[in-house]
């Protein structure tokens, strides 16, 4: 079964290889075979989302130090339930995903003031 095909007709690449195409070599077929021997930058990204206990919280920054977007381009693209995305908030505390968000961070503890996570009480220390 064939899935979907870019426009050199090779098949859709990992999350990973579309989250960061340059960690993959042009015209590579066979991505994810690449990105899953050696530790990517990607990979080293979700081990620390995955790290961040329930009651907690880490900004985009913490997660990717230097490159907060980069943090938000892998978990855009991560379709993995295993990577508790909603513990990854703004560096003000905002959230990117609103209500959905906020409703799975309460349950887990998070204190809130207002409609931003309290980021001094429930950042994780660095």
């Amino acid at each position: 079964m064939a899935g979907p095909r870019d426009s050199r007709g090779h098949g859709r690449p990992s999350c990973l290889a579309r989250a960061w195409p340059a960690l993959v070599p042009r015209g590579c077929r066979r991505a994810s075979l690449i990105i899953s021997r050696v530790p990517s930058r990607a990979e080293a990204v979700l081990s620390r989302i995955r790290a961040t206990p329930p009651g907690f919280v880490r900004a985009y920054g913490d997660v990717s130090p230097g490159a907060p977007r980069f943090a938000g381009a892998v978990l855009a693209d991560c379709d993995d339930l295993s990577v508790p995305w909603h513990r990854i908030v703004r560096a003000d505390g905002s959230l990117a995903k609103g209500a959905r968000q906020r409703a799975l961070l309460e349950a887990e503890g998070v204190p809130f003031r207002g409609e931003r996570v309290d980021m001094r009480v429930a950042r994780l220390p660095t």
